[in-house]
């Protein structure tokens, strides 16, 4: 195990506990491209890393309660099932694919946070105690679903869903997530071992140098304002689904025009969709 491994590792419990996400999207790249793993021993191995290390941050949010135990619970329980579920489908689906899903779903969720929140909403609905039960259980289903396909605890999903979908304060979304991080990565975990092999030995010293990590992630998370929080967690999905995407889509595919064509009509449209946006709000009256 190399010392970039171990650096590596101890990020992903940074990223858990101060964002509430973020920790497969680095887990599964750390184990694929720093430890030599194939995609799904990587995926699986990630779960178990995931579920333990957010479990492990969970304490310091709880502490300074920024965590809605009913939403969490019953988000994790319709969760888990997706995440079996989609954890038994992955077996019959290519790694690359997998992999290919996973950053674009990364991209869309970051585009999703990025998004500047309508003035007051947020206010309005994060003082609501928990969501509504059809919401929490829609929501959770299509989350564990995608989370255990992908081989993803599903923070970079869950706290989109709980902070932009159901409105919950940010540093509230981050603690809750992990509850539900925790849940759908052992799940996600159960389907994916009916066909993979885990390295023990691997597995438990990224989790245990992950766990340090997470605790001192935990601590950051309530000392950063929940608009930085969002923009952080944001551009940190957007980098890290870059990454994997350029990782697995073939250089003779950058370098062909069609390509270019559609990233230039896909940023030129986000553009001017977010200078219409911006004209529309400072036009508006009060």
């Amino acid at each position: 195990m190399t010392v970039l491994v171990v650096a590596a590792s101890l990020l992903v419990g940074v990223s858990l506990g101060a964002l509430g996400g973020g920790g497969s999207i680095l887990t599964v790249p750390i184990l694929v491209y720093l430890a030599g793993q194939d995609t799904k021993a990587a995926i699986t191995t990630s779960l178990f890393v995931v579920g333990v290390t957010s479990l492990a941050a969970l304490v310091p949010h709880a502490r300074a309660h920024r965590i809605r135990w009913r939403t969490g619970l019953l988000f994790g329980g319709f969760s888990m099932a997706g995440a079996y579920g989609g954890g038994r489908l992955a077996a019959y689906v290519p790694g690359t694919v997998l992999l290919v899903a996973f950053a674009l779903m990364m991209l869309a969720t970051a585009a999703a946070m990025l998004r500047k929140p309508r003035p007051g909403r947020e206010k309005a609905r994060g003082d609501r105690a928990d969501l509504p039960l059809k919401h929490i259980a829609a929501e959770g289903l299509a989350v564990g679903a995608v989370t255990g396909l992908v081989g993803s605890g599903g923070g970079f999903l869950v706290v989109p869903a709980l902070a932009v979908l159901g409105g919950l304060p940010m540093g509230v979304a981050v603690g809750t997530s992990l509850l539900v991080i925790g849940m759908n990565s052992f799940a996600g975990l159960a389907g994916h071992l009916s066909g993979v092999a885990i390295d023990w030995r691997l597995a438990l010293t990224v989790t245990a140098v992950a766990v340090v990590g997470s605790l001192v992630g935990g601590r950051l998370a309530g000392r950063i304002p929940r608009d930085v929080l969002r923009r952080v967690f944001g551009w940190f999905v957007v980098a890290m689904g870059a990454f994997v995407l350029a990782q697995q889509v073939d250089t003779a595919v950058w370098i062909h025009p069609a390509t270019w064509a559609v990233l230039g009509a896909v940023v030129g449209g986000t553009a001017t969709a977010w200078l219409c946006r911006s004209w529309k709000e400072s036009t508006a009256g009060p």
